[in-house]
């Protein structure tokens, strides 16, 4: 039974998992994967740092252990210098208590020899261990200058990702069905182009029906009865039609040219009641 609720609570961490990381905004995971690798590289520097100061202090101890062991040598020598002189004077008590100092000295001269290379040891040690911290200082330092400028790139394409998503998205909403509240692009078409069709449609029947025809009749008629009244006003002013200068035009000989300028000042002796008779070549 234990088992069986594990294996369960494992597929259902898996799941959130899952669900998580589909709902989870890539921006907001790049940085906090940016702002880990730059707390990692905090914690590789403190522990560098500490390998570096151990390094440091086993050195300033060797510096003075090797002080200590030339002062107990010096002191060495003297002391059996000391003693031996006193033996060739015959002071035999001096002899001895110089000896017996030297042989002290002998001891601590021993003690620190033994602690020295102990230090050396340890410097050896500490130095192999701060190049090597130095370096993954250096090389960890290089991957996450990448990683930030990686960063940057990415967030670019994050960018793109998007737009070109909403790009698709607007493409899509244009050929498929969007939902029941909101109409395509096509069927807006559809329904557009059924109406401009059946509006000419009706608009072909109107054009051939009795109606129409009677009504071009009438607008006919009408600009016939305007074109009779425009002519009436040129005779009247002296003008002469526009059919008679084109006629003089085509022509192309002086004389008659100037008959029909002189055709064209007649109509002022007319009497009144004539221009009526004008009017029949155009109709």
């Amino acid at each position: 039974m234990i088992k069986f609720f594990r294996r369960f609570w494992k597929y259902i961490t898996a799941g959130a998992n899952q669900k998580f990381s589909e709902k989870a905004d890539p921006k907001i995971q790049l940085e906090q994967a940016i702002a880990e690798a730059q707390d990692q590289h905090r914690r590789l520097k403190e522990h560098a740092a500490n390998i570096i100061a151990q390094q440091k202090q086993t050195e300033m101890q060797l510096n003075r252990g090797m002080t200590e062991l030339e002062k107990l040598n010096a002191n060495a020598r003297q002391a059996v210098l000391m003693a031996d002189q006193a033996t060739k004077s015959g002071d035999a008590t001096k002899a001895a208590e110089y000896t017996r100092a030297a042989e002290t000295i002998a001891t601590q001269l021993v003690s620190s020899e033994q602690r020295v290379d102990d230090l050396k040891q340890m410097h050896y040690g500490a130095s192999q261990a701060s190049d090597q911290a130095k370096a993954a200082v250096a090389q960890n330092g290089s991957i996450l200058q990448k990683k930030l400028a990686e960063r940057q790139k990415l967030l670019g394409q994050l960018e793109q990702a998007k737009m070109q998503e909403q790009m698709n998205k607007a493409m899509a909403s244009l050929s498929e069905t969007v939902g029941q509240d909101v109409p395509t692009f096509n069927e807006v078409q559809d329904k557009i182009e059924a109406r401009y069709a059946k509006a000419k449609g009706m608009s072909e029947l109107t054009e051939s029906s009795v109606e129409s025809r009677m009504l071009e009749i009438e607008q006919a008629s009408a600009n016939t009865e305007a074109q009779a009244r425009l002519s009436e006003i040129r005779a009247q002013l002296g003008i002469a039609p526009a059919e008679t200068a084109d006629a003089g035009t085509e022509g192309g000989a002086l004389g008659e040219g100037t008959s029909s300028a002189s055709e064209a000042t007649a109509p002022s002796a007319v009497p009144q009641s004539e221009p009526a008779q004008v009017q029949q070549p155009q109709q």
